[in-house]
C-alpha cells in the first residue's frame, strides 16, 4: 500500500515537472538555492515531523534525499491537494475506544442513582401538604371517609409522585376533618430525615 501510495505522487510530481520542462529532481527546488523549502511530508520523519505537515529543509536535503524516495512533495496547492486525499485513502479508520463496563459496577451504580430518586421523592412527600375537601354530616365527621387508596392517588395528582400501598401506613380510613401526620414505610437504605424518626406525609381534610 505505501509503495502504491508512493508510486501516485511520484507520477503527480513528474508529471507537474514535465508540464513546466524543468529537470524533475530539480523542478522542486528551483530557485531556492540558499534558503530553506517548504514541503508537505508524505510520510513521519524523526525530528523532522509528521505525515501532512508542512516543513521547512534544506533544499539540497529535499532535492538528494526526501524527493527522491518520495518522503516528501513540494508546498504547492497541487500536492497539498494529493496528499490530503491520500490521507484519506490510506490512513487507518480511527476506532472508537468504548471503555468496558463490569456489570457489578453497572449495577451499582443504578442502585445509587435509584437511591437519589427514591431520597428526592421522600423528601418532597416528607416536606408537603396534602389537601383534600370533603362534605361533612356531623360536626367534623365525614359524609365518607379517605381511604389509602384515596390518598395515593392525590399524591399522585397534587405532587407528581407513585408510591405503593405499602408505603403508606394508614391502619383505617381517615373520618373527620383536620390535620393528620401519617407514618411512610420506605426502604430503610434512605436516610431519615434530620430531627425525626421516620418520613410522614401530612394530609389536611378541609371542608368543601
Amino acid at each position: 500500500m505505501a509503495s502504491a501510495r508512493a508510486a501516485l505522487l511520484r507520477r503527480h510530481c513528474l508529471a507537474a515537472a514535465a508540464g513546466g520542462g524543468a529537470n524533475p529532481v530539480l523542478f522542486c527546488g528551483h530557485g531556492l538555492r540558499y534558503r530553506k523549502l517548504e514541503v508537505i511530508l508524505t510520510t513521519t520523519i524523526d525530528k523532522l515531523g509528521k505525515a501532512g505537515e508542512v516543513v521547512k529543509v534544506a533544499p539540497g536535503h529535499f532535492r538528494n534525499h526526501l524527493m527522491p524516495k518520495m518522503l516528501a512533495v513540494p508546498n504547492i496547492d497541487k500536492f497539498t491537494l494529493l496528499i490530503r486525499e491520500q490521507r484519506k485513502l490510506y490512513q487507518p479508520q480511527e476506532v472508537e475506544v468504548v471503555k468496558e463496563v463490569r456489570k457489578e459496577d453497572d449495577d451499582a451504580r443504578q442502585q445509587e442513582e435509584k437511591l437519589k430518586e427514591y431520597q428526592t421523592a421522600a423528601k418532597r412527600l416528607d416536606n408537603a401538604l396534602l389537601v383534600l375537601r370533603r362534605f361533612i354530616s356531623v360536626g367534623n365527621e365525614l359524609r365518607s371517609p379517605v381511604t389509602k387508596d384515596e390518598i395515593i392517588s392525590e399524591v399522585a395528582r397534587q405532587l407528581n409522585i407513585n408510591i405503593h400501598p405499602d408505603n403508606l401506613h394508614l391502619p383505617s380510613p381517615l373520618a373527620s376533618l383536620g390535620e393528620f401526620e401519617l407514618p411512610l414505610r420506605l426502604p430503610r437504605d434512605i436516610p431519615r430525615p434530620e430531627g425525626k424518626l421516620q418520613w410522614t406525609l401530612t394530609v389536611k381534610i378541609r371542608r368543601k
